[in-house]
């Protein structure tokens, strides 16, 4: 399916030059963000996935509902003093600074096979950092997926040795 259908693009948003992909177009049309997820849970089987992990806000929409066609769990990733139990931490850079990702210290168990999930690949720096966050508790990651890859922005130079999905890529 061409999804690129479904996506708007806003110009000058949230600043000017910037050209935002706006996925709730895509979203609200059930049976093409079933078909999405549908061909993000036909990756994942292939990984033999254990639990599926992603960052907020956006990799929860994505996540969840991959997570509940696997019957497997799901793991969120959030920014610090979201979660309410001992998490583990990682600072990652962002355009304009730092920040830093959480997980819960006993989301993931050692060897589990985990499967990222975001809505958009683009300098890959969240991604990166879920991944230290995962592999810190012995996750293996099997692969990482997304609706959308940003491929101008060099994302997967930060993802090199893992398996990546996008359904569409704008250049």
């Amino acid at each position: 399916m061409d999804y690129k259908k479904y996506i708007t693009v806003v110009p000058d948003w949230p600043e000017k030059g910037i050209r935002f992909k706006d996925i709730t177009t895509l979203m609200d049309k059930g049976d093409v963000f079933k078909s999405a997820i549908d061909e993000i849970v036909e990756y994942a089987k292939e990984k033999e996935i254990d639990i599926v992990v992603g960052p907020e806000a956006r990799g929860f929409i994505v996540g969840c509902p991959v997570a509940y066609a696997l019957e497997v769990g799901f793991a969120p990733v959030r920014k610090d003093g979201k979660l309410p139990r001992e998490v583990i931490k990682v600072d990652y850079g962002l355009e304009y600074g730092k920040d830093i990702l959480t997980m819960h210290k006993d989301a993931i168990k050692p060897g589990q096979r985990v499967l990222i999930t975001d809505d958009l690949l683009a300098t890959g720096g969240t991604i990166e950092a879920t991944i230290q966050l995962v592999e810190e508790l012995g996750g293996v990651v099997a692969g990482c997926a997304f609706l959308i890859e940003l491929s101008y922005l060099n994302g997967r130079e930060k993802l090199k040795g893992y398996d990546v999905l996008t359904l569409m890529q704008y250049d």
